[in-house]
């Protein structure tokens, strides 16, 4: 990659693992399932009358909004809303690469390599890890499990993405992509709020929304979810996938240095070691080694006979 597209990966990466300290903050204001409606309401209006509805099937767009909007993100709002850390939710929603790999494995016959399976363990290993260090240090280990589904549901809706792309009729942008899906889940996460949060959750909100929650709002729709990804598919356009993933592997690091310094969050030695293995794993997991390519040797040629 060039230096400076390595600048924007990067640059992608810490917009990312920053965003869990918007979400915090705008779960101060917030109920998490009306945020999380909000969110995809910000996300998608007005852009969705600026860019062109992807080459997919309207069905298409439901099964991947679905797992992404409503499974990833509300259980996201709704584990640190039980009260998970924002730098170790960050560090946790990273295992939707292995959940990836498991799920492709089951749902679409993809052999999983020695390599995948070995990173799935060491990652899994760092996970149980950090689930026994959450419950000894007191926090909530429902938040934890919450959080850890919506990793899961991550890994569900990449699946969903992979299949799309086999049904597009046409090259597929990456932020139209986006924009249209943030269309799905406005409605099912209103119909949740209405039920589980009350319809007094619209009324609060209005009275408690801060300048704060407003401002993070606005970073959580437009810079994290509209500028990454749509960099993020631009970056991908132009290299390989394999490649860009990398850079990916900087947003827990980014999430809880900002989560450490913004929040006053403290990771022990415990907690930054299972960290270290998630990553490790995850990394052993998801990025393929570059395969030497060798040139064949010319024949030796026959002496000329004289």
């Amino acid at each position: 990659m060039k230096s400076r597209h390595v600048l924007l990966a990067t640059l992608v990466a810490a917009l990312w693992g920053f965003n869990f300290v918007p979400i915090h903050w705008a779960l101060d204001d917030l109920s998490p399932l009306l945020m999380a409606a909000l969110r995809f309401i910000l996300a998608a209006v007005p852009a969705v009358f600026l860019v062109r509805r992807p080459p997919v099937p309207v069905r298409w767009l439901v099964l991947v909004g679905l797992p992404l909007g409503v499974g990833q993100f509300g259980l996201l709002f709704i584990g640190m809303d039980m009260g998970m850390p924002a730098g170790l939710a960050s560090v946790v929603l990273q295992v939707q690469a292995i959940f990836t790999a498991l799920f492709a494995g089951l749902l679409l016959r993809e052999r999983l390599g020695a390599r995948q399976v070995a990173g799935m363990a060491v990652a899994f290993g760092g996970i149980a890890l950090l689930g026994v260090a959450q419950a000894e240090g007191g926090s909530p280990v429902g938040a934890f499990v919450v959080c850890l589904l919506a990793a899961a549901s991550w890994g569900l809706a990449n699946v969903a993405i992979r299949k799309m792309g086999q049904a597009a009729t046409g090259p597929v942008d990456p932020l139209g992509f986006m924009v249209w899906v943030s269309l799905v889940p406005p409605l099912p996460f209103i119909a949740l709020s209405l039920t589980f949060e009350g319809p007094g959750a619209v009324p609060d909100a209005a009275r408690e929304l801060s300048l704060a929650g407003l401002g993070s709002m606005a970073y959580i729709a437009y810079i994290s979810t509209l500028f990454g990804f749509g960099v993020w598919g631009w970056l991908i356009r132009r290299y390989e996938a394999s490649t860009v993933a990398m850079y990916s592997l900087l947003v827990p690091p980014f999430g809880l240095v900002s989560a450490g310094l913004l929040l006053g969050e403290r990771v022990d030695a415990v907690r930054l070691t299972a960290a270290a293995l998630v990553i490790a794993g995850v990394a052993a997991g998801s990025v393929r080694p570059r395969t030497r390519v060798e040139l064949p040797r010319p024949e030796p040629q026959p002496a000329e006979t004289r």
